[in-house]
């Protein structure tokens, strides 16, 4: 337990350098929840519930963070999402077949901080992959980003 406890530590503290256990992972779900620090909850399908390491994270959901909190997801095509404090990503559209490597992310940042070090569907379609913000969107050519949105700028919802 400890080993995990200390696992989890470099995960947050030096981006995603160890690797964890796998976990069953719905056939449709975008991917999984990876590291939580603090508050962290999943809106899905009209229902809001806390994220915990191993919590499926599904093409339609927005994810929000509280105050002193983050979470890691990783997405089925490899992608790696490392949203930061007080932030609200929304997961518009996901979809990845592991043979091919062709689908799409289309996913917003409405407020908040957002790493990503991008995958496989990237790497096979650059113009798949999006990342909208209140006022930009960003296509995704290299492989490891920031963005990051002032709270005040976050519109509806």
């Amino acid at each position: 337990m400890r080993l995990q406890a200390v696992q989890f530590a470099l995960l947050l503290t030096c981006g995603w350098t160890v690797s964890l256990p796998a976990f069953a992972v719905d056939p449709d779900a975008a991917g999984v929840v990876k590291t939580v620090k603090g508050t962290v909850q999943i809106e899905h399908g009209g229902a809001n519930a806390g994220a915990v390491i191993g919590s499926q994270v599904y093409g339609s959901d927005r994810v929000v963070t509280g105050p002193d909190s983050s979470v890691g997801i990783t997405l089925r095509d490899t992608t790696q999402l490392s949203a930061g404090a007080n932030t609200v990503l929304e997961l518009n559209k996901f979809a990845f077949d592991t043979t091919t490597h062709e689908g799409v992310l289309d996913a917003a940042v409405k407020r908040g901080s957002l790493a990503v070090i991008s995958g496989k569907l990237a790497k096979a379609n650059p113009d798949a992959v999006r990342f909208s913000t209140p006022t930009t969107t960003l296509g995704v050519r290299g492989t490891e980003f920031i963005i990051e949105v002032d709270g005040q700028q976050e519109g509806g919802h």
